[in-house]
């Protein structure tokens, strides 16, 4: 990790401070490891480029450092190789304090700074001039259609760098990226107005659940995702609730069939005044999520089921990982706060398409700091989950929540390290259909029935269609409601909450989302 930066910068005193400040034994890793050099990874050379800007620190005659703020177009930082960048030097103010500093002390220190996403990179390097007349090394660092005079070129040999914690970066964005941001707002903004007519004749009341609740503030996280405050209607104490629950709340399709969905509680469990629920809008979804978005508005009731918790929070101090993707954010949300709380140590991996697309992402680096790695596939960035699961200590709890494919990934992962399964806790929001799904045939024993279930259809689906009244609940594999005994053939289990007990022992299965390993299953229904 060290990239050579702190055999430059961890000078005799500053180890001594360390030391007494009690940080020193935190460091010695950067002063060696495989990666103990001065070379440039794709990481650094995609950050560089990205940038606008940057501060370069150089070094007077009189020993005082000066500090300028280079800028230019995106990617006027270039990067020649694996251990050399350049830019071009843009006529100024013309005090040439930084060009006469370098050429007596050819030293430079420079920033490299993510605003937005509260990243920085520093870097350590010797300068060379490029003189006006070498138009053949200037033309490689000039910056194409940028009408800025050019004077000079700067190459630096880079000697070391690292990358800096995003503690006390305030986020800050261009007018360009304000643009970005809104644009999204602005269509859901016309979409609403658009659909005003028909909001206007939705039902002030939905649901018949007994927990009466009234929308009381909405929230829009990302372009896609929006947050629905709940409170009672006559401002009484909700019902108490902990880390990973859940509640079902009624939705009103536009064929007029009133449905629920099942949304993480994302508020901190510990407030009873209201719960929070951030919903993704799902254009290729069933339907539920769209709804919710079009027609959800301030003050409308929702009567819902009490909040239920089938992906509960461990209550001792053992340490703890969780892995979020996408909107699997919500549940793991609320267990940081619970965590932070508590004072267990933790590690937060957060993993989503882009900085735009993360909900709550500003917010949990502000509560929790250096203990959440974030990766924006956008960007290249993606989560090690072998070594993530390799360097947690021995009695660490693993948590996941996300896309089905994320959550096999880390279950697979954690069998091949031989991880105990009891550490490794997931929640999936959706039953997915698998590639190599195949049709099979399900035999009802007390209903004296036999059913052909298609590749894409569940069990469960599959026994409601028949007539057969058959208890469910989440239909995701995360409740044990519809788990029913196998009286023969070959279960192949997808479910998060069934025990290796009630699998092998008690014969359960959960139609939901479990098939079969052989051609035929009986089933007690």
């Amino acid at each position: 990790m060290g990239h050579r930066f702190a055999e430059t910068v961890f000078t005799e005193s500053v180890r001594a401070i360390q030391q007494d400040e009690g940080s020193r034994d935190s460091y010695t890793r950067m002063e060696g490891g495989e990666d103990y050099n001065n070379l440039l990874s794709e990481r650094e050379a995609q950050f560089i480029t990205e940038r606008d800007s940057f501060y370069m620190a150089s070094v007077s005659e009189t020993g005082w450092p000066y500090v300028q703020h280079r800028g230019g177009p995106i990617g006027f930082m270039k990067i020649l190789n694996e251990k050399t960048i350049g830019f071009a030097d843009f006529s100024g103010n013309r005090q040439y304090v930084s060009t006469g500093n370098l050429r007596k002390d050819n030293r430079v220190a420079l920033f490299f700074m993510d605003y937005p996403n509260k990243t920085r990179l520093k870097l350590l390097g010797w300068v060379r001039e490029v003189s006006a007349n070498d138009g053949e090394q200037l033309s490689q660092l000039e910056a194409a259609d940028y009408g800025a005079k050019v004077e000079r070129g700067f190459i630096i040999d880079v000697e070391g760098f690292d990358w800096n914690c995003p503690q006390h970066i305030t986020p800050r964005y261009t007018e360009s990226h304000i643009e970005e941001l809104l644009a999204p707002l602005m269509q859901d903004n016309a979409a609403l107005k658009a659909n005003k007519a028909l909001s206007s004749s939705y039902p002030a009341v939905i649901g018949e659940g007994p927990l009466e609740l009234v929308i009381s503030g909405v929230r829009q996280l990302t372009p896609r995702v929006r947050a629905f405050e709940l409170r009672d209607p006559n401002g009484a104490e909700l019902p108490q609730i902990t880390a990973g629950s859940h509640i079902r709340i009624p939705v009103l399709l536009p064929d007029g069939e009133t449905t629920t969905r099942h949304y993480s509680i994302c508020s901190n469990s510990d407030r009873r005044d209201i719960y929070e629920i951030a919903i993704l809008k799902e254009e290729d979804g069933a339907g539920g999520s769209m709804t919710v978005h079009e027609q959800f508005n301030l003050g409308l009731t929702l009567r819902c089921e009490l909040p239920e918790n089938y992906f509960p929070l461990y209550t001792d101090n053992r340490p703890a990982v969780l892995i979020a993707g996408g909107i699997g954010i919500t549940p793991i949300k609320s267990m940081t706060q619970a965590l932070m709380a508590r004072g267990n140590t933790l590690q937060l991996h957060y993993a989503g398409r882009s900085m735009n697309d993360m909900a709550f992402r500003d917010s949990l680096v502000r509560e929790v700091g250096e203990k959440i790695s974030v990766y924006r596939s956008d960007k290249g960035e993606r989560l090690d989950i072998r070594q993530t699961l390799s360097m947690a200590p021995d009695n660490t709890v693993i948590y996941v929540c996300g896309p089905g494919r994320l959550i096999d990934a880390v279950v697979n992962t954690a069998d091949e390290l031989n991880i105990n399964p009891e550490r490794i806790r997931f929640e999936r929001f959706s039953t997915e259909h698998h590639a190599d799904n195949c049709p099979i045939t399900v035999e009802l024993s007390r209903s004296n029935m036999s059913l052909e279930v298609s590749a894409d259809q569940s069990i469960l689906d599959a026994v409601l269609e028949a007539g057969i009244e058959a208890p469910y609940s989440c239909k995701t594999g995360n409740c044990k409601t519809c788990a029913v005994t196998v009286l023969a053939g070959d279960p192949d289990h997808r479910d998060s909450v069934l025990s290796e007990t009630e699998r092998e022992q008690s014969k359960l299965i959960c139609p939901c989302v479990s098939r079969a390993s052989s051609e035929k299953l009986i089933l007690d229904i």
